[in-house]
């Protein structure tokens, strides 16, 4: 991706959360030169990768196939140090972007639609290999629990979420006409280097361009501390 799309990205999904009333922690707001001057104190942002993650899953065509999302709080899978056991995210998809099928080896999580259009989340099973089983799969969503056929499209509305388990295929899409999403997420320990299985191979971060300086650096490129 180029830097420019990366920052317009991050710039659109600050009004998206300015409109639907959501505030952030403080480090989401650091420039890079504030970031410099950032201490060890804040090795829990560093090490958990908290803040920005812009993704085109280095596919090149983010309108189209993409992502947005903010890190608020992490542990670690694999730092003993940190002690939290839980993750929560703000996402954004926008209208006429999709986010591709994968699932995760570990992490289970609640996907919430905190705002905005119809979210859609395409669900099967792992048949152990990798490939789609064409069993129906269990929905588990605000309280109800439900089956529905292999690639059904389970709609969320404002306020409503699902929950998806390790090895349930996922993939993220906007209802056409409804508008942009603001999507939360509220999980296990998230470790994006290593416990996502996307069902078409794919990267996970983008290779960035430099053509122009970076608004808000993402969560792989913090400086150490001093």
């Amino acid at each position: 991706m180029k830097r420019s799309e990366i920052n317009n990205s991050i710039k659109y999904m600050e009004k998206l959360i300015k409109k639907h009333g959501f505030e952030l922690p403080p480090f989401c707001g650091w420039t890079p030169e504030e970031w410099a001057d950032k201490s060890a104190q804040y090795d829990e942002i560093r090490d958990n990768m908290l803040g920005w993650d812009i993704t085109d899953y280095g596919l090149g065509n983010w309108e189209k196939v993409g992502f947005a999302l903010i890190t608020l709080r992490n542990g670690n899978q694999k730092n003993k140090k940190y002690k939290k056991v839980y993750a929560e995210k703000l996402l954004m998809l926008k209208e006429g972007q999709h986010s591709p099928m994968h699932f995760h080896w570990t992490k289970s999580e609640d996907i919430i639609n905190r705002g905005g259009g119809i979210l859609i989340i395409h669900v099967y099973n792992d048949k152990g290999d990798g490939t789609f089983d064409d069993s129906d799969v269990l929905v588990n969503s605000d309280g109800r629990s439900y089956y529905v056929k292999a690639g059904t499209g389970v709609e969320l509305l404002p306020g409503e979420s699902i929950t998806l388990w390790p090895h349930q295929y996922h993939d993220f899409d906007v209802k056409k006409g409804t508008g942009d999403v603001l999507i939360g997420e509220v999980s296990m320990c998230n470790d994006d280097t290593s416990d996502n299985r996307f069902y078409e191979e794919m990267g996970r971060f983008p290779a960035i361009e430099e053509d122009e300086p970076p608004y808000r650096l993402l969560c792989t490129e913090y400086p150490k501390a001093k």
